[in-house]
């Protein structure tokens, strides 16, 4: 699966209200592993940034004068997402920006052109809940190295973003390396062995089993953003029932 780590900068926190997108940064991952394929762009928004928003990014308006507008880039940007999954930390607030600069130029709504989106601020929040869940604390938590970072930026971010959501989605790993192993047992060649002549005695789980099976799904669920197949198919089930 192609994923898209994906930040942005803006000139304030208001879409609505004209506030624009002045820095897109994007890590790509395949099969959950950097490719170096990235893409870094700055905009002139066409407006000054709030101080606010200065001193949080470090973006003055003069550094960005001479940057393209972002109807130039637009093309190459949807080229560059088209048909992956991203990966944004309060996905609804990028997500908005981005929504609001192509609807500006008459292009359909992105999220139309993805595979998905994955909010890991959510996340998070279902994994840590009652604890704080920034990207600085999330580094912090999970031993993320965040020394570089004295300023917001969206390319840095969403690098760092990239490992969190590693870190917090470590829980598909072993179920891959498992996939694996049940692939190789499947090329060895076994004589076939008739059970039908033995009677096999059916042991059921007891209650502490049970409640240990059902805390491993859930801990599993977690780590998968609750897209596990067994939830959906249960769900699936006591819908028609």
């Amino acid at each position: 699966m192609r994923q898209i780590v994906l930040d942005t900068e803006t000139t304030g926190l208001s879409a609505e209200q004209g506030d624009r997108v002045i820095e897109l940064g994007c890590v790509e991952l395949v099969h959950r592993r950097l490719t170096g394929n990235d893409l870094h762009l700055y905009f002139n928004p066409g407006r000054n940034s709030h101080e606010d928003a200065i001193r949080i990014h470090g973006i003055t308006n003069e550094f960005l004068r001479d940057k393209p507008r972002f109807e130039v880039c637009a093309d190459d940007i949807l080229r560059y997402l088209d048909g992956a999954e991203l990966i944004i930390h309060n996905a609804s607030f990028d997500m908005g920006f981005l929504e609001a600069e192509f609807g500006r130029i008459k292009q359909p709504p992105l999220k139309g052109r993805l595979a998905g989106v994955v909010d890991t601020l959510l996340m998070a929040r279902d994994l840590f809940p009652g604890k704080r869940n920034s990207l600085d604390a999330l580094c912090d938590r999970l031993g993320v190295d965040r020394s570089t970072r004295t300023l917001h930026g969206a390319l840095l971010d969403a690098q760092l973003l990239a490992d969190v959501y590693i870190h917090m989605t470590r829980g598909q790993e072993s179920l891959l390396s498992t996939e694996g192993a049940v692939s190789s047992v499947q090329r060895i060649h076994t004589k076939a062995v008739d059970l039908h002549r033995f009677d096999l005695p059916v042991l059921q789980a007891d209650d502490r089993e049970a409640a240990a099976h059902e805390a491993v799904l859930m801990e599993l669920g977690k780590a998968c953003g609750g897209k596990t197949i067994w939830r959906v198919s249960t769900d699936a089930v006591k819908a028609v029932s």
